[in-house]
């Protein structure tokens, strides 16, 4: 590894150290206020993702909304994503005490019934609100639950968001494990946590449609879901104000299709892209506009 990239990832890490001992200590509301500073500070001084933001919201909504919206929205992701990053760090210390009693639900029943049949649920969302909270909710309704996820570059960080998952009884799988350990947590009735909206070449994807533009989309959920006959059920935890946090659940997703064909699988991931599109939409300021989501429409910078 390159030294400048060792200083930048040991100075990353030592941040993350930092914030992770002052949230702990302060109260949730200052951590919150904290959280939110650092995303506005974010906002206006990482040029380079100011321009990848504009990028995609342009692509998606052209003239429809003008450059103060665009503006607006990307400070708002980054400013959320601040304070989302606070409630995680203090997952440990008050989940149970603070955050959870500032979540409410809607739409348990479409979950619920999914999980009482006994083969599995996958668990459709993105990266949108905040995602880590719905996983650690749903574990705490007392469902089994496991989440995919790709493992950071740096061990260290990596370990530590592992472990803030293990504390909420949430089993955690990377992304570089072999598809029968999925699968064999889907037959033991699991909820298994997926996020659907990265371009990523390091996971099996096929060209989805996406706010009318084609993007790589993970499919391996998709098939593990029907070859063991799982449920596809979108669920999302969406900021609320007052920082309080509203968990929504969908109906159950199904396709007409030949169970474990191509187009099935193409089907109930376009279904499910939808899902989340739709969601998106409604919560323009708390989705990450800036991923390069759309690499077959857009050149982004360097």
């Amino acid at each position: 590894m390159r030294l400048a990239k060792r200083f930048k990832h040991a100075a990353l890490y030592y941040l993350v150290r930092i914030l992770w001992l002052l949230f702990n200590m302060i109260p949730r509301s200052m951590a919150i206020s904290v959280g939110s500073a650092i995303g506005s500070l974010s906002w206006r001084s990482i040029k380079r993702d100011q321009k990848i933001v504009i990028s995609n919201l342009t692509l998606v909504y052209g003239d429809s909304i003008s450059m103060n919206e665009k503006m607006a929205i990307g400070k708002g992701f980054f400013v959320n994503s601040g304070k989302n990053i606070a409630d995680i760090i203090r997952l440990k210390r008050s989940f149970q005490s603070e955050i959870l009693p500032a979540m409410e639900c809607e739409g348990i029943e479409h979950l619920d019934a999914a999980y009482r049949r006994g083969k599995g649920v996958i668990a459709i969302t993105g990266h949108i609100g905040n995602f880590e909270l719905l996983a650690a909710f749903v574990a705490s309704r007392g469902y089994k639950t496991a989440v995919i996820g790709r493992e950071l570059h740096d061990p260290r960080l990596n370990e530590l968001l592992v472990d803030n998952r293990a504390s909420m009884n949430l089993v955690n799988v990377s992304t570089t494990d072999p598809p029968i350990r999925l699968m064999r947590l889907l037959r033991d009735g699991y909820i298994l946590g997926v996020l659907i909206d990265i371009d990523s070449h390091r996971i099996r994807n096929a060209q989805i449609p996406f706010f009318g533009h084609l993007a790589n989309t993970a499919i391996g959920q998709s098939i593990l879901g029907l070859r063991s006959g799982a449920a596809f059920v979108p669920g999302f935890c969406l900021r609320l104000p007052n920082n309080r946090y509203k968990v929504i659940f969908q109906p159950e997703i199904t396709t007409s299709e030949i169970s474990d064909s191509e187009a099935a699988v193409i089907d109930i991931t376009t279904r499910c892209s939808k899902s989340l599109e739709t969601i998106i939409d409604q919560y323009r300021d708390q989705w990450i506009w800036l991923h390069r989501r759309f690499t077959h429409n857009l050149t982004y910078p360097s």
